[in-house]
């Protein structure tokens, strides 16, 4: 037995195994590749980097999102509290400065004494001491074909990332902020209407637009609902869209003073309002279809993108088969795994994994009995989906009030309902933290 963990990966989850193992005075080596070796989607040297949206969605303490950051937070998440240093206006939602996240987490775990960072790729897991998987669903090649020797069957899936423009280039004299039902500020959003005619040309060539050739290890695969291309989405039907990312309820154009057709939002990328990301329009088109198809927008028909969308590979085990709700393996109890890999899907879902992980990791270090959290909590919830989903397919699953035990009195309200859920949900998590002393 070695004296210290080993944590692979500095994602979302790997710092939260990690923080949570360092805290209960264990020492801990985190690898992670960057920079020697870059996964398709990632740029920064920097740790928790963000590759798809800035948003870690809402905020409010009576929905599934909010409960789950309001628990990680009480279990003394690092993502959460850089999330909230960083923020930038988002409406209802926590979104964040990406760049100045990703740095006030590094320096966080670079500030941790028992925790030795280590910039090298990992090709092969280890077998003996305790060991937490946090590669991410864009594991390098070598570590992906040793987790294949340890648990056989693995599933894959895509992510999309949207497009991001320059403020000062989008057209507001066919635009204007509101939030959805003017809820959050009255600049959190841009948004981008279209009338039907407009609309009509705009889907007419946003299918027939050219995507980008998949490489050969992505062919064949699925298409993860979570994170659809919308150009994808697109082809399920002329109105998809339109019910979809680009729905226009809860907004009135002050020009005409009545609803749009459809409406693309765009949500700031940055505290300074200066970059805008076209929220739900991840995409695979080739980036001159991207400006051509997307200028047909009259609010973008002069934008200028500091970044186009991209789709990128994303893998997650079938862990039904594989994982315990403590999240070690097990045939391998001594292998824990965390983060999206596991079949959470989100960045908040898959640090609170990260946390679960860390703190069964180092129990078990200790010779301790892992824990699991209260079935009515979200983290409960989500911990014991990986294990328990009775599905064929297995598929990841994000936060959903809909993963909680029903209340025993019957509220009518959906908003009460939920509040009453998620506050009991809190009450539970304070007494389960404070009688097994996490």
């Amino acid at each position: 037995m070695t004296d210290y963990i080993t944590v692979i990966g500095a994602g979302f989850a790997g710092v939260e195994a990690a923080m949570q193992i360092a805290k209960r005075g264990i020492k801990c080596r985190l690898y992670e590749m960057k920079p020697v070796k870059f996964s398709p989607a990632h740029k920064s040297e920097n740790l928790c980097e963000l590759v798809c949206s800035n948003s870690f969605k809402s905020s409010r303490a009576d929905s599934a999102a909010g409960l789950l950051k309001n628990e990680m937070e009480i279990l003394g998440s690092l993502t959460v509290k850089c999330a909230k240093e960083t923020a930038v206006p988002a409406g209802g939602a926590l979104a964040v400065n990406r760049d100045e996240f990703s740095l006030a987490v590094t320096k966080a775990i670079e500030n941790e004494a028992l925790i030795e960072l280590i910039r090298e790729e990992i090709t092969e897991i280890p077998r003996s001491g305790i060991v937490v998987v946090a590669a991410g669903p864009l594991a390098s090649d070598a570590v992906s074909e040793d987790i294949k020797k340890l648990c056989g069957e693995r599933l894959s899936f895509y992510d999309a990332a949207a497009p991001i423009v320059e403020a000062d280039s989008i057209d507001m004299e066919h635009a204007f902020t509101q939030s959805r039902y003017d809820k959050g500020g009255e600049e959190d959003y841009i948004n981008c209407p279209m009338n039907k005619e407009e609309y009509e040309a705009f889907y007419s060539e946003l299918i027939n637009a050219e995507s980008v050739i998949l490489r050969d290890f992505e062919k064949g695969k699925e298409i993860y609902e979570g994170c659809m291309p919308i150009e994808v989405m697109a082809k399920r039907g002329e109105n998809t869209i339109r019910f979809g990312p680009m729905k226009p309820v809860g907004l009135t154009d002050p020009k005409t003073g009545h609803r749009p057709w459809a409406v693309l939002q765009l949500r700031k990328e940055n505290r300074a309002g200066t970059l805008y990301n076209l929220v739900g329009f991840q995409t695979n088109l080739k980036f001159p279809e991207q400006k051509r198809v997307f200028s047909l927008i009259p609010a973008l028909k002069n934008a200028r993108y500091v970044r186009y969308g991209v789709m990128h590979r994303n893998s997650f085990l079938d862990s039904p088969k594989v994982l315990t709700s403590y999240f070690n393996m097990k045939e391998h109890p001594d292998i824990f795994f965390a983060g999206q890999i596991t079949g959470v899907e989100g960045y908040m879902e898959s640090a609170a994994s990260g946390i679960i992980a860390g703190i069964n990791a180092a129990r078990r270090f200790r010779g301790e009995k892992e824990i699991l959290l209260p079935e009515n909590t979200m983290t409960g919830a989500l911990s014991r989906y990986i294990e328990n989903a009775e599905t064929k397919n297995f598929q990841p699953m994000g936060a959903a009030i809909g993963l909680l035990p029903p209340l025993e009195e019957k509220i009518r309200d959906k908003r009460e309902r939920y509040g009453k859920i998620c506050t009991a949900a809190l009450e539970q998590m304070i007494r389960y933290k404070e009688e097994n002393e996490l």
